[in-house]
């Protein structure tokens, strides 16, 4: 089981080292890089302008932080787009996606569309999100990366 709480601006180096350790573990595995990862994900100048921007939430087991997610609620709470969502490798593959997600739905019930973007070869987050109940609705070329990037609504 983890808790989930509003991230904190303290809480911006531990978001930023988890972002770097879980986007540079994919890196390896499904790119065949040393690094690799979305603006910003190596940050804790950029953890904290989210905290600003958006909900940043911190994910927590055994009282530590173990990832984070960010949601960017449209006016009137209609729709939320899910800006990142991470989680420590150690972590992974323990159902806690599913628990963050049902946070998520719960926390912003006036939501009537949820949407989020990944990665074409980041296929353990399109099982995840398809299990949810998200479609694939597009994709589109990331301008400085040339990389192929999945849209899924809900």
């Amino acid at each position: 089981m983890i808790t989930i709480q509003l991230a904190e601006p303290q809480d911006a180096k531990t978001l930023a080292e988890i972002q770097k350790k879980t986007f540079n573990e994919d890196a390896r595995q499904f790119q065949n890089k040393e690094e690799d990862g979305p603006p910003g994900y190596d940050s804790s100048a950029w953890q904290a302008e989210m905290m600003q921007k958006g909900h940043y939430y911190k994910l927590l087991a055994d009282d530590a932080i173990i990832g984070g997610m960010i949601v960017f609620p449209a006016p009137g709470g209609e729709k939320c787009h899910l800006g990142r969502i991470y989680m420590d490798p150690h972590y992974q593959n323990k159902g806690y996606g599913q628990e963050a997600f049902r946070f998520l739905f719960d926390t912003y019930p006036s939501a009537q569309k949820w949407t989020l973007d990944t990665p074409s070869w980041a296929v353990r987050n399109h099982y995840l999100y398809q299990k949810l109940g998200f479609i694939r609705i597009g994709e589109i070329q990331d301008a400085s990366s040339g990389e192929t990037i999945i849209e899924y609504e809900r």
